[in-house]
């Protein structure tokens, strides 16, 4: 895995991006929406977004060491729908992405939209996090969220690379919904889109072949598809088939439907130019099988 980084560090280097030094795995932009609230004191939404952002920027959440251009890029928009009293509901869209080896392109590696963000707020209250035991809602989501992305980023590297981090999102889930049970999206209970359901499903054994899939998928197939495009379309062809056996155990699950909604466009791209009619038909088939909800995206297939 480090080895990995490095490779990707020297191809940014080299393409001529550099960033102040930094220890930690995240870059995250926060962007706070407060169109539909009524709040008349702006410097503390600047404190919120400004407090957001040092958390998950300025912590260190694993024991990788990981270079300034080696940080996963993410983007969290907060769009506030209810502030009262120090008390907060939002909608927040979490997107991260992931450098394709040998280019300068940036894939999705993770695209979901949470809409039972159930918070509260005090600038005078700096945000703490204890992996073992509770603080606060907020710091436990966007926790959640830090373990969520490095978990799904490991497994593109290395097979399976990602287990330790999801033992810790478990561990935050856990303590958050024994000390804050009345909080949405923390249980069984909640919708099936819930982030207790999207780590659930993460974790699930009978779901291990899609977590090998986003390795041959990233690693073996976006990886080497500047080099050798025809080996790459073959192993993200293997890595649609894991995704479908996943889906057969267990349809409609929380990670894969997140998976589609963050690749249907760029696995689109991928087969479009494939010289391989058969291939391109079969794979045409395949994804609208076992994601529906996008056939009109891989309408170019069937071409």
């Amino acid at each position: 895995m480090p080895l990995l980084r490095f490779l990707f560090a020297f191809v940014l280097l080299s393409a001529g991006f550099t960033r102040a030094a930094h220890a930690q795995e995240l870059q995250v932009e926060v962007r706070l929406n407060s169109e539909r609230v009524q709040v008349t004191d702006r410097q503390l939404l600047n404190d919120m977004e400004r407090a957001m952002a040092e958390f998950l920027n300025t912590r260190r959440w694993t024991n990788d060491v990981v270079r300034p251009e080696e940080r996963i890029r993410c983007k969290m928009l907060v769009t506030l729908q209810e502030a009262v009293n120090g008390s907060y509901k939002a909608i927040v869209q979490i997107q991260a992405t992931r450098p394709v080896f040998g280019t300068g392109y940036e894939t999705p590696l993770l695209n979901v939209v949470d809409k039972n963000w159930e918070f509260e707020f005090l600038p005078s209250q700096p945000l703490q996090f204890a992996e073992n035991s509770f603080t606060t809602t907020l710091s436990s989501l966007l926790s959640f969220y830090a373990y969520m992305i490095i978990g799904m980023d490991h497994d593109s590297f290395q097979r399976l690379g990602g287990s330790p981090y999801y033992d810790r999102a478990l561990q935050i889930v856990n303590n958050t919904a024994a000390q804050a049970s009345g909080n949405p999206g923390w249980s069984s209970r909640d919708d099936t889109r819930a982030r207790y359901w999207l780590l659930t499903s993460a974790q699930d054994p009978q779901l291990e072949p899609f977590r090998v899939a986003l390795y041959q998928y990233y690693r073996l197939g976006l990886d080497r598809f500047a080099e050798k495009p025809e080996e790459a379309r073959t192993a993200i062809v293997q890595a649609l088939r894991g995704i479908q056996q996943a889906v057969n155990v267990r349809p409609g699950t929380a990670i894969v439907r997140a998976f589609f909604e963050t690749k249907a466009d760029e696995i689109a791209n991928v087969f479009k130019s494939d010289p391989k009619r058969d291939q391109k038909a079969a794979m045409f088939s395949l994804l609208t099988e076992i994601d529906a909800p996008n056939t009109q995206k891989y309408q170019v297939l069937a071409r």
